[in-house]
């Protein structure tokens, strides 16, 4: 009986200490009312759309196709890069630097109000040897590189918009 009252006040001590410190779950935001509507446009890669769609909802931000008083999130561009970091005394390519950028604006009744930049990067080991299970590879790590970009825009906007 003392053993399990002494849980619950430890448990009830450390649940207080985390609400203390202002302690929040990740992606939970208190959104400005400028950016709880948002329309999505002009984004090339269909994958990075559906990534940002997710964040943005998970955020708690409702997407919109015709509101006209919604914030516009517009993709001017997505880019991979590939840059050369090693080589194998062979000469050939042992690992390389990938370099995801994302230039998007945030418009609202055809005003510019915010624009960025987001850049992710990672290393990648190429082995000519397993050239299959390296594509496979490569493009898992995109796919990774997309959402964390998403996640970085979304953070973004809504640091902005929350000053």
């Amino acid at each position: 009986m003392l053993r399990r009252s002494v849980q619950l006040f430890a448990g009830s001590l450390c649940l207080l200490g985390l609400t203390a410190c202002s302690f929040q779950l990740r992606d939970n935001y208190q959104l400005p009312q400028t950016v709880q509507q948002m329309r999505i446009e002009s984004v090339n890669s269909q994958e990075l759309e559906d990534s940002l769609q997710q964040r943005l909802l998970t955020a708690g931000i409702q997407l919109t196709g015709t509101d006209e008083d919604a914030a516009r999130l517009r993709v001017l561009s997505d880019k991979l890069e590939r840059r050369t970091l090693s080589l194998f005394e062979s000469g050939q390519v042992a690992e390389y630097e990938l370099l995801y950028r994302v230039n998007y604006q945030i418009t609202r009744r055809g005003t510019l109000v915010y624009q960025d930049t987001v850049e992710v990067a990672r290393d990648y080991q190429d082995d000519p040897n397993f050239a299959l299970a390296k594509t496979r590879e490569r493009e898992m790590l995109l796919a990774e590189m997309r959402d964390d970009a998403a996640r970085r825009m979304v953070r973004q906007i809504i640091s902005e918009f929350s000053n």
